[in-house]
């Protein structure tokens, strides 16, 4: 509609007219604002809980990452500490079997040693037995001719 121009007095019915239109203009541009401030309100909160949301679900999947390396990790951790103990084990047992094994071999020696001087003493008494039958016929040739 075609607004009165300024300074002309307008009739009572229009200007009756004219402040309706302007009071339901203005309540229409005041429900207007309303509404887009209750719609940018809502889409706020919406948005909000949409973030709080993700960042929920972003944490819970940050966990189960952490937990399923963790789980490797930590099986990785436990293998380490059985393996490191059974080798502090077998490094222990490496050293008895080196001592026993030097006791065996000084054993042997030893029987080896004894083993010789048997053999030694068995010849010894092997010559002294040739020697005394050599002796013995010495003799017995000595008194046979006499």
């Amino acid at each position: 509609m075609d607004t009165p121009a300024r300074g002309r007095l307008l009739p009572f019915s229009e200007k009756e007219k004219t402040e309706e239109e302007s009071g339901t203009l203005e309540s229409s541009l005041l429900q207007l604002i309303d509404d887009n401030r209750r719609s940018s309100l809502h889409l706020r909160e919406k948005t909000e809980r949409s973030r709080k949301e993700a960042i929920r679900h972003a944490a819970r999947t940050a966990d189960l990452l952490v937990k399923a390396v963790n789980g490797g990790v930590e099986e990785c951790f436990v293998n380490e500490k059985r393996i490191e103990s059974e080798i502090r084990n077998l490094a222990v047992t490496v050293a008895r079997f080196g001592k026993q094994t030097d006791q065996w071999l000084a054993a042997t020696h030893a029987v080896n040693s004894a083993v010789k001087e048997i053999g030694d003493f068995e010849n010894w008494m092997k010559t002294m037995e040739f020697d005394c039958k050599k002796i013995t016929a010495a003799v017995r040739n000595i008194h046979d001719d006499q």
